[in-house]
């Protein structure tokens, strides 16, 4: 299936009318609800409407009530999940001491930490990733790549929910919403890839974000046996799969599977698939193709780099992993198909983000 992308050169924030930035919290918005939602969130701040709960928000009068204000931030769709609550003001570089657990709390989407939490040198490091230069040596991407992957997501399900199927294409799309908030942060770790223009950032992710969800499954799930890793918690069998209608989804990504478990693809080598699926783009909204041909030039390097270094053995293994990226990019088209249908019968609430994200691939 092509994916064809509708041309967006100017996002409105869904809030209050302003341009939009970025994708923020889950939804597009513009830097100063962005702000406004993080900070209420951080402070537990609770507003109170001098009215009756209902004022008009726009670009010129979204601060003239906090409380409407805030109401709309969630009515659009922003979710608390995505704020971290362990940042303190003054600067990127400050945190809170992460508190000791043992077991993550599989209920919670802040299991999932921040990469570069706890580094002294993550201020400076983020910045050479900026730079239109992007100094960063080949040699030393793929080690930055697994630096930022992010942790586990664990899947939460509903218990109310009697209907096993429901149940689980419920928590099948409650968990892809709160992946795609993830792939959102994580992609401006990926080195080049912040200094695109934000016409073309988003135009990758648009393309590319079910590829990179997918390859999430497929390596998650290498030591399964014919089991689906969506989550470390959540697994799903064939006979799920043909109960719930997702049979030909779970055939098509074992198949997959199987081909990276033959190649006995390792950690580095999948985040830096996952990056060179990002930027390995067919979409007619980008701007800047050389830059993002030089993006995709960066990682293939990489890769190369890497093979020549730990398998010296196999000289053709870059190429033979770069030639499982059409497989990955058929599978992610089939996975689309399947949430599409899924969004046609209605039986399951689907995120803002998610079905944004599904419409862009249409």
């Amino acid at each position: 299936m092509q994916c064809v992308l509708r041309s967006v050169p100017k996002r409105l924030c869904l809030v209050c009318g302003d341009t939009a930035s970025g994708y923020h919290y889950g939804v597009a918005s513009c830097e100063a609800c962005k702000a406004f939602f993080k900070r209420t969130i951080q402070g537990n701040i609770e507003y109170s409407c001098p009215v009756v709960n209902d004022c008009e928000i726009t670009k010129r009068r979204r601060k003239s009530c906090q409380a409407c204000r805030f109401h709309k931030c969630l009515k659009v769709g922003m979710m608390k999940e995505g704020v971290r609550l362990d940042r303190v003001r003054g600067g990127r570089q400050k945190y809170r001491r992460p508190v000791e657990v043992e077991t993550p709390n599989p209920c919670s989407y802040l299991t999932v930490h921040h990469p570069f939490q706890g580094k002294k040198t993550c201020r400076n490091h983020i910045l050479t990733l900026n730079s239109p230069l992007c100094l960063l040596a080949a040699n030393k991407v793929v080690s930055h790549l697994v630096l930022v992957e992010p942790g586990e997501i664990f899947a939460s399900p509903d218990l109310d929910l009697q209907d096993g199927d429901l149940r689980i294409l419920t928590t099948l799309c409650e968990l892809i919403n709160r992946e795609l908030l993830v792939t959102i942060g994580w992609a401006k770790h990926v080195p080049g890839f912040s200094v695109l223009s934000l016409v073309d950032q988003m135009a990758l992710l648009q393309s590319a974000w079910m590829e990179i969800l997918v390859l999430g499954i497929v390596y998650r799930s290498l030591p399964m046996n014919d089991e689906l890793a969506v989550a470390e918690n959540f697994l799903l069998g064939r006979e799920q799969c043909r109960s719930s209608g997702l049979l030909n989804l779970h055939s098509v990504l074992l198949q997959l599977v199987r081909k990276y478990r033959k190649t006995k693809v390792d950690k580095e080598e999948f985040v830096t698939l996952k990056a060179m699926a990002l930027a390995n783009s067919d979409s007619s909204s980008i701007e800047n193709m050389e830059s993002v041909l030089h993006l995709q030039d960066r990682l293939h390097e990489a890769l190369q780099d890497y093979e020549r270094e730990q398998h010296s053995e196999d000289p053709h293994r870059s190429g033979k992993l770069l030639m499982t990226l059409p497989l990955l990019r058929q599978t992610a088209n089939e996975a689309v198909r399947t949430f599409c249908q899924i969004r046609l019968e209605g039986r399951i609430p689907m995120h803002k983000l998610f079905l944004e994200m599904l419409d862009a691939k249409m």
